[in-house]
């Protein structure tokens, strides 16, 4: 029998050219990496708030070189600090309102609406933040571990000063309000749900604090995060943050000004009084202040129990939720 050759033609013999695996793995890694990033409404939520947080970065870092265009001599030194203040504001609400365009939303979405700055929530907000405060330290006063001294400014640096730090600490309650329970919370809130969210950006609140102001504790610390926690029963409940933003800036001007006491580990010039702590740490806080003291928890507590009698959820807690309305889907 003749023997059979193979045939030596190449295109006899070759494999078949068609690799299916290898046209389909970049498709499936296409597909994946467009699943990391988009979701059925576009950016995914994680995504948005690394936007978001990144152009308020650079924004600060850009606007915060001009502090030193003011003069640091004298009361020059307050101004600066005044004017990294007005910064941080800009630097919050700013990519909320270009974020706002991108995902074709209201700024008021945010919880934040300005035009309700002089609405009832927020001068309800000033009244509860210094009533608050006001019996945290009336009851210091009376366990005989504060005093409230003398006056320490006299004539109209008692106005001059009272005004400066009230606009000072508006703004600082509108800055880390709007960071923390703002487009960040209303964002991540689409995601994970609102309370599985508060816990998160409270407890960043709160290690911020530990993390960036000297002299605080782990217990001022815990303080922080309680009441930003409180902070977002507030909004839960009124569907808006000029309440907490309110409070928090009574409270904060209240420490610091009217009542000169540390806050968070800091005492700001030009306050009120000249008034001591004397006795138990644990009961006065210390260099950290009233955050730091264990009364503290007594005072958050009853405003818990409180605001939840006063602002019960209207049409069982669905018409105050603060939940970004749904998004039309990305063309």
């Amino acid at each position: 029998m003749a023997e059979v050759k193979p045939d030596s033609r190449p295109e006899m013999n070759a494999e078949p050219a068609l690799n299916l695996s290898d046209q389909v793995s970049p498709v499936i890694t296409r597909h994946r990496a467009h699943a990391i990033f988009l979701g059925p409404e576009g950016l995914r939520p994680g995504w948005r708030i690394v936007l978001y947080l990144g152009m308020g970065v650079l924004l600060f870092l850009l606007l915060s070189s001009f502090q030193y265009l003011i003069p640091s001599r004298g009361a020059g030194f307050l101004w600066q600090q005044m004017f990294i203040q007005v910064v941080l504001v800009v630097s919050s609400l700013s990519p909320a309102a270009v974020m706002a365009k991108i995902e074709k939303r209201r700024f008021g979405d945010y919880r934040l609406a300005l035009g309700q700055a002089s609405g009832k929530l927020f001068w309800t907000g000033l009244l509860w933040g210094i009533l608050a405060l006001s019996a945290l330290m009336l009851l210091m006063r009376l366990l005989g571990v504060f005093s409230y001294g003398n006056l320490a400014l006299h004539g109209l640096r008692i106005v001059k000063f009272a005004v400066f730090w009230g606009v000072f600490f508006f703004l600082v309650g509108i800055f880390e309000e709007f960071t923390f329970r703002g487009y960040t919370q209303c964002t991540l809130s689409r995601a994970i749900g609102f309370w599985p969210a508060a816990y998160v950006f409270s407890f960043i609140f709160g290690a911020l604090h530990l993390i960036g102001n000297v002299g605080e504790t782990w217990l001022g610390s815990l303080c922080a995060a309680l009441i930003g926690l409180f902070f977002c029963f507030t909004l839960r409940r009124t569907g808006s943050l000029w309440f907490a933003v309110g409070m928090h800036a009574s409270w904060d001007w209240g420490e610091s000004y009217l009542y000169s006491v540390p806050d968070s580990g800091g005492t700001v010039p030009g306050h009120l009084l000249s008034s001591s702590f004397h006795g138990s740490r644990w009961l006065t806080g210390g260099s950290v202040g009233p955050e730091g003291s264990v009364l503290v928890f007594v005072v958050i507590a009853a405003a818990w129990l409180v605001f939840d009698r006063l602002y019960p959820y209207a049409d069982g807690g669905r018409a105050s939720s603060p939940v970004l309305p749904q998004q039309p889907p990305p063309a």
